[in-house]
């Protein structure tokens, strides 16, 4: 099939290339490299059957001529991590909303089965865990900047059901939950690569807020697999689906893991919220998913473990930082 990936230079889109274009598929990935990186993919360029267009999914009529030459659209472009929404909260906005808008669209226009991912963010301040897709959704105050990101990404998927709805778009909206791995930067605030890579330079670790808040982190690799089931499985159309992991871990046991599994002598500094984010910013204590629906419906599982996360991830720096020390030497 001819595949198009919007944000495929990203960290899940990226995979998702590796993935398809392994299948056999003809990939296109289109990136305006904001937040995606080119080393993210440029083992493809040269393979048969891949193609990177630097541009921006707001290019309406690029889009529509990319759109009308696929068989399938993974919309992976998007605003992401913590500290940009934080930073940019009317480019979060903008990007999120309009970019989907125009992805939805021209879906529709053209027939052609689409993947929106969402994020675990819409379910906000819930406390009847673990959250399920039916679930009620409480998000915070619009002067609290950190729901902009939420509110968009729930909006997303209101359109993508929407289109749904009134033209029977084959369309399914995947709920992703921390998902992390390789090519994953801490550039925008991602908790596991920013750890990992401190616990390696036995740097100080700097956790925000008192770090017992929790999260339930999910191997790369896991997600990617579950969301290729999910656009090829016609019962999930018109459905939203959790994908991640439900193990859940505290951020200060986190921290302790990267520690101890890279026999680090860093040391642990806790900043609070303020510092790190500065006004506006609130958290969530506890975010677990039911994965309950994404079993029955695809048979999903979690194969990979915190562990297995954090070798890979501390694998893939060292072996970025060895040419540097060669090079040094």
């Amino acid at each position: 099939m001819k595949i198009l990936i919007t944000g495929g230079a990203g960290f899940v889109g990226s995979h998702l290339a590796d993935k398809l274009l392994g299948e056999g598929h003809e990939i296109t990935v289109i990136d305006d490299l904001s937040t995606g990186r080119y080393a993210n993919i440029a083992h493809l360029e040269d393979r048969e059957g891949f193609r990177l267009i630097i541009d921006t999914v707001l290019n309406a009529k690029l889009m529509e001529e990319l759109i009308r030459d696929s068989d399938r659209v993974y919309h992976m472009a998007s605003a992401v991590g913590v500290r940009l929404i934080m930073e940019q909260p009317v480019k979060t906005i903008e990007t999120i909303f309009h970019g989907t808008d125009v992805v939805l669209g021209n879906c529709s226009k053209y027939r052609k089965r689409v993947l929106i991912p969402s994020t675990s963010e819409v379910y906000g301040k819930g406390l009847s865990l673990p959250f399920k897709e039916e679930d009620d959704l409480l998000t915070g105050a619009t002067d609290k900047h950190r729901w902009a990101y939420a509110c968009a990404k729930t909006l997303d998927e209101f359109l993508a059901l929407a289109h749904f709805k009134e033209t029977q778009l084959q369309v399914v909206v995947a709920r992703l939950f921390n998902t992390v791995g390789p090519r994953q930067t801490g550039q925008y605030g991602m908790v596991v690569p920013r750890f990992v890579k401190a616990a390696l330079k036995n740097e100080t670790i700097e956790v925000h807020g008192d770090g017992t808040q929790s999260r339930c982190f999910g191997h790369v690799t896991d997600v990617v697999n579950g969301l290729t089931k999910l656009i090829e499985t016609p019962s999930c159309f018109g459905q939203v689906v959790n994908l991640g992991s439900d193990s859940e871990v505290s951020i200060i046991k986190l921290a302790e893991t990267a520690m101890s599994m890279t026999g680090s002598t860093s040391e642990i500094r806790y900043i609070p919220y303020s510092e790190a984010y500065g006004e506006g910013f609130e958290d969530m204590q506890r975010r677990v998913p039911s994965l309950e629906k994404a079993k029955r419906l695809i048979g999903y599982q979690p194969t990979r473990t915190l562990e297995d996360i954090i070798n890979d991830v501390a694998a893939e720096m060292r072996s970025q930082a060895a040419p540097t020390l060669h090079a040094q030497n």
